[in-house]
């Protein structure tokens, strides 16, 4: 057996990415742009970046994460930027802290330029093949074999495997060994993983039909319009660059009657029979899940939305399944509007293996393994922009690993991608792991309009963001710094243009003066709303005014987050050694001890964010590192 295996293929490089999914890609991309030789292994190169559900990027909490992905340096903004067919800003109606852009894609076209940013770097070789075992020798990743036998010797291994862990795909009775999009499963590498004492989970996720838009019936459905004015995802584009004709997405409905079509076909549907043994994601259920759990919704909505420009496939939103066959085509056909719609491809739910999140520390490298890291759904985690940004942060501390630098860690009051991390590594995931804004403590400090404020220069320390960005960025700041404190140190008074002014806009007028900035903090006023009275204001880019009006009109909550985040910080620098036994504390309760003793949290921060440690746990834990430091 030895003797085959040294005729086989050997080669070497600086890292290998095992996965091109959107985690693969942002791990690949950092480690060549930082200068590493680096081989991504994909079972198709045809699904590099694919799109194997939603055809979007961004919405509620992970547009916050994809304009924090390009603050930081990676690719996702710039390639949907590149490819999107609708771009709309969500929440508009609420405060800033909860604004997310969401962008419409042409899946093929997404992917086919995410698969070129690949193949044109000169440190990425692009390589279709399963991997199978990682070989590691005195706990420290050397290299990893392939289904043939190949052998790559590398220094670090990211494992972005996506659903495709031993995955199998279900529709109603009918159960294939397969990946998403009829892709082939890899059947080997969890058992590489188990023997090197890595725990793993069982999850399951699915997707909705794809129809032909030819057979829809439009006429029955509310067009749902993109924005005229563009927002880019990436703050390196303008608006202006990417104005572009728009696609119309669709939004109807079911009724009663899909509803009793699906109660009357439980008995045959895999989540209810026992077939799938995965656990699903509670925030996007099937629509089976939604009929049984909100029994007392009488619809449920269900967008239409293109699959791209050069297909007639549409994506059947909100109605993702795993019931049989025949039961989809009738219960999909009781939707108004999709009466006489033909079925392309069957809706189905996937199941896959994935690691424990807890084996992973914030750096995302693995704690039982140096050397490899994981990102992604094989984290545990769902949805494209949550893959990508642990990608991307995988990558960097990968990199950072062979340069012998520390590895850089975002914190909870740093960034969505930060609160995302943390709940992984920190709490753990019992179900397929969705970003959402409420997750975040501090969302007001972290929207998505700043993240570059907050982000590039992170960005810019990793080696990802040029001088000349960096430049512009410091730049920003300046002027927004200027710009506020000249607004705070101007005063108007109760003149006929002045009471003019806020008489249009129902504002109490004026019996003193008042500065600019009072004004701007009325309800009914803004930075723009002023701009007539304002005679002295310089000519501002947009985002740099967007900037004054929101740290102007929320100055008093930013001042309260910012306080509670100091709070946040002390206990976050409350460092704890890395061979301290939890097991000798007398004091902390049991449960307390052997979470600490599993996860080992770095800081006294991470620790109280356990589960099932307790304050007491930690003022205990407190005393104790005092006594050790002695």
């Amino acid at each position: 057996m030895d003797n085959k295996i040294n005729k086989c293929l050997k080669e070497q490089c600086d890292a290998v990415v095992v996965g091109a999914g959107h985690a693969g890609c942002e791990a690949a991309l950092a480690l060549a742009r930082l200068g590493f030789d680096t081989v991504i292994f994909t079972v198709s190169v045809d699904s590099i970046a694919m799109m194997p559900c939603n055809p979007n990027i961004g919405g509620s909490s992970k547009g916050h994460l994809v304009r924090e992905i390009d603050a930081l340096g990676g690719e996702m903004g710039k390639n949907i930027d590149a490819t999107f067919i609708q771009s709309k800003m969500l929440n508009q109606s609420k405060g800033p802290a909860v604004h997310s852009l969401r962008a419409q894609a042409d899946k093929k076209n997404y992917s086919q330029l995410m698969r070129e940013k690949l193949e044109e770097h000169d440190n990425i070789s692009v390589k279709q093949a399963e991997v199978t075992e990682l070989i590691v020798e005195e706990g420290k990743i050397t290299g990893i074999k392939t289904y043939t036998g190949a052998v790559y010797e590398c220094s670090v291994c990211i494992l972005c495997t996506g659903t495709y862990l031993k995955s199998r795909c279900i529709t109603g009775e009918v159960s294939v060994q397969t990946g998403p999009n009829g892709l082939m499963s890899a059947n080997y590498l969890s058992k590489s993983l188990k023997e090197h004492g890595i725990q793993l989970r069982r999850f399951k996720t699915g997707t909705p039909a794809r129809i032909d838009g030819n057979t829809v019936d439009y006429t029955k459905m509310e067009p749902q319009y993109g924005d005229e004015k563009i927002v880019p995802f990436s703050f390196t584009n303008k608006s202006e660059d990417l104005e572009r004709e728009q696609v119309k997405c669709w939004l109807t409905y079911t009724n009663e009657q899909t509803h009793e079509i699906i109660r009357d076909n439980l008995d045959r549907s895999p989540l209810y029979s026992g077939i799938i043994k995965g656990t699903g994601p509670r925030y996007c259920p099937s629509i089976e899940d939604k009929v049984v759990r909100f029994a007392d919704k009488n619809r449920h909505q269900v967008f239409i939305e293109p699959e791209g420009l050069y297909t007639s496939e549409v994506y059947i939103g909100g109605m993702s399944s795993s019931l049989p066959e025949d039961v989809q085509a009738d219960m999909y056909h009781t939707v108004p509007g999709l009466e006489h719609a033909r079925i392309v491809r069957n809706a189905y739910a996937i199941e896959y293996d994935c690691i424990d999140s807890l084996e992973c520390k914030p750096s995302l490298e693995l704690k039982k393994i140096e050397g490899v890291y994981s990102a992604g759904q094989a984290n545990g985690s769902s949805g494209y922009e949550e893959a990508a940004a642990q990608g991307l942060m995988a990558g960097i501390n990968a990199a950072r690993k062979l340069q012998a630098k520390e590895p850089i860690i975002l914190d909870r009051s740093q960034a969505y991608i930060g609160v995302l991390i943390d709940d992984l590594v920190t709490k753990g995931t019992n179900e397929p792991y969705r970003m959402m804004t409420s997750r975040a403590e501090y969302r007001l400090l972290l929207r998505q309009d700043n993240a570059d404020l907050r982000l590039t220069p992170i960005g810019y320390e990793a080696g990802l963001i040029d001088d000349d960005r960096y430049q512009n960025l410091l730049q920003k700041e300046q002027l927004i710094e200027n710009e506020i404190k000249r607004v705070k140190h101007t005063s108007v008074g109760g003149t006929k243009e002045v009471q003019r002014l806020l008489e249009e806009h129902k504002s109490t007028p004026l019996v003193s003066g008042i500065t600019l900035a009072e004004l701007i903090r009325r309800p009914e006023l803004s930075y723009d709303a002023i701009f007539e009275i304002d005679i002295d204001r310089p000519d501002l880019p947009e985002d740099v005014c967007e900037q004054v009006n929101i740290n102007i009109k929320y100055e008093g909550y930013i001042v309260r987050q910012e306080k509670q985040v100091k709070q946040f910080v002390k206990l976050e620098k409350k460092r704890i050694p890395e061979n301290i036994d939890y097991s000798v504390i007398n004091s902390l309760r049991l449960e307390a001890m052997q979470k600490l003793q599993d996860i080992r949290p770095e800081s006294m921060g991470q620790a109280a964010r356990i589960s099932g440690v307790s304050p007491a746990d930690i003022s205990v834990l407190l005393v104790y590192l005092e006594n050790f430091k002695r």
